[in-house]
């Protein structure tokens, strides 16, 4: 299992070599709320499209 950093680095290898600082710090920004997400599905720490849809409806 690779560490959070040893992701970060392969992350940024696998980037062009004229890529901005900006762009980098997005794609880590992604990576990390998709790794969460899918923690919080193997979790179930999950709502239905209904629940999200009635909460929504509450603002």
């Amino acid at each position: 299992m690779q560490t959070a950093k040893q992701n970060a680095l392969n992350t940024i290898q696998q980037l062009p070599d004229n890529v901005d600082t900006e762009e980098m710090i997005y794609r880590l920004y992604v990576l990390e709320n998709i790794r969460r997400g899918q923690q919080d599905a193997s979790e179930g720490k999950t709502q239905t499209a209904e629940e999200v849809l009635k909460d929504i409806q509450s603002w």
